[in-house]
């Protein structure tokens, strides 16, 4: 019971720190690169996003992901690991007074590298064939862990000197769990799934140029069935589908984080073609690319007085 206890103090205290930290919606970066902070007042339907190989902590609120077949949830209870990029659906449950709070730590596969040299690879070998996605109970360790990168990040110097160290000591949590060997598969190549990592890296790195199955599959070292049927296996996608929809997220972001008008950000992703961007992208996202501009536009406007307000009480009260 005292445990229980203990572990509800514990997410009482993150939540309050994050709310002081996240005084509006969005996505906050911190000092810390790897490190963003995510906040939001709205429940929203199922619809697509795609997430770096990352570590997702929810500490309020509720989210649900879908891939293929598959369903997640991660909140409070239980935190989300990727071990290489994926595009997949989510569904949001947040209200204005319990907002959804969250952490994002971008998985570093050097340090990834480093404690697995550490460890000495005791944990064996990985499982016959990882997956790309997990969902896992957050323990009162890793809890501990969250609360003091949080603690940190709420001082400058604490987050410059502190950090990076916590930081590592959650991805070395992580790690002894059981999603760990999906992250090891993906540094080490091991097994059809990390050949598969390898092409989603090359991929992100090159979206923007003339990329084709049988050069991803030949550098991948496989027939072209069989990368198709294992390509499939981890993102519930087939590789051009993949490519398309990682230059339409790319796109949305430049158009509603960076202002970049629809023409420029097609052109930038690597598309020829306005037109057959924004019908891609309507079909994807269900809305168009200036829609979707003027909505983001709306929602920093409508967040623009919330924040006012939040400082003039923290003014008030400090």
């Amino acid at each position: 019971m005292k445990s229980a206890q203990t572990d509800d103090a514990t997410q009482r205290r993150i939540v309050e720190l994050l709310t002081q930290l996240t005084q509006r919606d969005g996505v906050h970066p911190t000092s810390i690169d790897c490190v963003r902070l995510l906040r939001g007042s709205e429940s929203h339907p199922r619809r697509p996003v795609m997430y770096e190989p990352s570590i997702v902590i929810v500490c309020q609120g509720r989210k649900r992901g879908f891939l293929g077949d598959q369903v997640f949830i991660y909140d409070a209870q239980q935190y989300l690991v990727l071990s290489v990029p994926l595009p997949f659906e989510c569904e949001t449950e947040a209200t204005p007074d319990k907002p959804i709070l969250a952490i994002s730590i971008r998985v570093d596969l050097t340090m990834v590298a480093e404690l697995l040299m550490a460890l000495n690879d005791t944990r064996g070998n990985a499982v016959a064939e990882p997956v790309g996605i997990y969902a896992t109970p957050l323990d009162a360790l890793l809890s501990n862990a969250v609360l003091r990168l949080v603690e940190a990040l709420a001082q400058p110097s604490d987050a410059r000197i502190l950090g990076p160290s916590i930081v590592r000591e959650i991805c070395y949590r992580v790690l002894s769990g059981e999603q760990g060997d999906a992250i090891r598969a993906a540094l080490t190549h091991q097994h059809h799934f990390g050949r598969i990592a390898k092409a989603l890296r090359r991929i992100h790195a090159d979206y923007r140029g003339d990329l084709d199955v049988e050069t991803l599959a030949a550098e991948a070292g496989m027939s072209l069935a069989v990368f198709h049927a294992h390509f499939k296996a981890v993102t519930s996608t087939s590789p051009m589908q993949y490519v398309k929809t990682t230059r339409l997220h790319q796109a949305r972001l430049l158009i509603t984080h960076d202002g970049m008008n629809v023409s420029a950000a097609a052109t930038r992703v690597g598309y020829e073609s306005a037109s057959q961007f924004s019908r891609e992208f309507k079909r994807l996202f269900g809305c168009s690319p200036a829609d979707d501009m003027r909505r983001a536009r709306s929602a920093a406007e409508a967040a623009a007085p919330r924040v006012e307000a939040a400082a003039r009480y923290a003014g008030a009260t400090v």
